[in-house]
């Protein structure tokens, strides 16, 4: 079973000074990426600008120090945007901290029930879906600040459509010098790393952003125009709640949960394949609950692994704890002495950076192939949380995902499901026929294929009995599972049987039904004698009847 310790604790066994140097280096690298990146994932989500650092600092430290990754960087990530928006804007920032300690202890209690593992079973037409819907969403909510538009006092854009509904409205309202510093700061995103890829694109393109707008004092709004700058420390916080104001949130802090467990752990495996290692996906879900508790209380949002800094954090040398926990120590130097600074950074250059991160994440290539090339069910589950995620939001889509999902498998597994009763041919017609079984008289044999669940118990009482049968085999060699539903179905078949007076033998059943049956009383009930290892000694019981 797999060990609830942190790989900090197993890399320091065999850590070299070399590695710390490649460590440091990686950690300082990854926090200038992770600076831009942090301040404009907190601006979509409508928190200021210094909590996107907070919760890389707290969060990236801890998740670091207690992770199951020797190389995982954790901080705010693109894909809780949306939902922290939506939070925020119903809820307050007291609403989003509540969720965000309510999931970080569901992640915690995921991780010592060790159900990492069980994140696997959500549906890769799923993640993908509501990944691309996020990547839309994000890039809708950054059309009014990209183009510079004005709205009306009073404009409500608090949900996606209604964002795409007042950009439409408004753009007769567009800023031509708000416009252009976009474009030139997306030209350099797009640009910059085919000229260089050890200094994030990001970072010029704020250099270049704040150059435009102060050097040619073009009108354009700034962090600093829209939002109060802080370099203080993040502070203690704990919210005043109310037993109510859980059941409130609690839906958002189960979605916050299952996102931040499938992100991390999808990033787990990416670095995983990238320095041949194997994280400990349960301990990984302890460090994030405990990450996200702690970014929770010192003012922070939602944070999980983030797919992009930890390759930057591999590709710079990274391969302990270390580094992630240097980002973050970075960090706190960073937010004291350049905090005051990022007042200058122009919103059309935080829009243009999120609108790279939302065409990195949506995976439109992947999501076009699915669609080609995957069997309507899945095409269906795929679109609708997609459409879900942008039209609604990321909650109902992943709810409704997931059903849609297990009722289209429960269908075909059903399909799978077969009762079939044995073919009786005369000697004189099929010259094989030596190579067949002989069946007794008034006998009649069916054989089950597949799982029988729920789903295909109904299949089950669709064998059909003859007026002079006496005895019925039924071959389980293929059955490798039986729920209650179906062992209700075998049980009702055992009594027509029985007030006909026929004789049920049942021929290689196998371990998990064998276990379901002696539990439900059925074994004894038909009798031990009733079970036959193979079908040939079930005929032959049969014969002697």
């Amino acid at each position: 079973m797999e060990k609830l310790k942190p790989k900090l604790f197993s890399v320091m066994k065999t850590y070299t000074k070399e590695q710390f140097f490649k460590d440091v280096i990686a950690g300082v690298i990854v926090a200038i990426i992770a600076l831009p990146l942090s301040i404009a994932l907190a601006l979509a989500s409508g928190v200021g600008p210094e909590q996107g650092i907070y919760t890389a600092i707290v969060a990236g430290f801890l998740i670091s120090f207690l992770g199951g990754s020797r190389v995982q960087i954790a901080g705010p990530t693109a894909a809780f945007a949306t939902i922290v928006a939506g939070i925020v804007a119903t809820k307050g920032m007291d609403g989003l901290i509540l969720s965000t300690i309510l999931a970080g202890i569901i992640l915690v209690a995921m991780g010592f029930l060790r159900l990492g593992n069980l994140i696997k079973y959500i549906p890769y037409t799923i993640t993908t879906g509501f990944t691309a819907g996020i990547a839309v969403t994000i890039a809708i909510g950054q059309l009014k600040d990209f183009l510079g538009l004005t709205y009306p006092a009073g404009t409500v854009t608090i949900e996606t459509m209604e964002k795409l509904s007042a950009v439409l409205q408004n753009i007769g309202t567009i800023n031509v010098q708000a416009l252009i510093v976009g474009l030139v700061c997306l030209a350099i995103l797009i640009v910059w790393p085919y000229i260089n890829k050890t200094i994030p694109g990001s970072l010029i393109a704020v250099i270049v952003g704040i150059l435009m707008v102060q050097l040619l004092h073009m009108n354009v709004n700034t962090i600093g125009d829209l939002y109060e700058i802080s370099n203080k420390l993040p502070q203690f916080r704990l919210p005043s709640f109310t037993l109510k104001d859980v059941g409130d949130v609690l839906p958002d802090a189960f979605t916050i949960a299952i996102l931040a467990a499938i992100e991390s752990l999808l990033s787990c495996v990416v670095s995983d394949s990238m320095i041949n290692s194997k994280h400990r996906s349960n301990m990984e879900l302890i460090a994030q609950g405990v990450g996200n508790v702690g970014s929770a209380l010192f003012g922070g949002i939602p944070a999980t692994g983030a797919i992009a800094r930890t390759a930057a954090n591999i590709k710079n040398g990274g391969r302990t704890p270390i580094a992630g926990m240097v980002h973050s120590i970075t960090l706190v130097l960073i937010l004291v002495v350049l905090m005051p600074y990022a007042a200058l950074i122009p919103m059309p250059c935080i829009a243009a950076i999120l609108f790279m991160v939302a065409y990195n994440m949506c995976g439109w290539r992947t999501f076009v192939n699915l669609c080609k090339s995957s069997p309507k069910s899945d095409i269906i589950v795929l679109v609708l949380s997609f459409v879900l995620t942008v039209v609604f939001d990321l909650v109902l889509a992943i709810e409704v995902g997931i059903l849609l999902a297990a009722i289209l498998f429960m269908k075909r597994m059903s399909e799978v499901t077969e009762v079939e009763g044995w073919k009786y041919v005369d000697e004189e017609d099929d010259p094989d026929s030596l190579a067949l079984r002989v069946v007794p008289d008034h006998t009649l044999v069916y054989e089950i294929s597949g799982p029988m669940f729920f789903a295909a118990a109904d299949k089950i009482l669709s064998i059909s009995l003859k007026e002079d049968t006496a005895c019925l085999i039924l071959r389980m060699r293929s059955v490798n599972a039986i729920d209650a539903t179906a062992m209700h179905s075998l049980t009702e078949l055992l009594e027509k049987c029985e007030k006909k007076g026929i004789r049920i033998i049942l021929s290689h059943v196998n371990e998990q039904p064998r276990k379901v049956m002696d539990k439900a009383g059925f074994s004894e009930r038909i009798g031990v004698e009733n079970f036959c290892a193979h079908i040939d000694e079930a005929l032959e019981a049969a014969k002697n009847k």
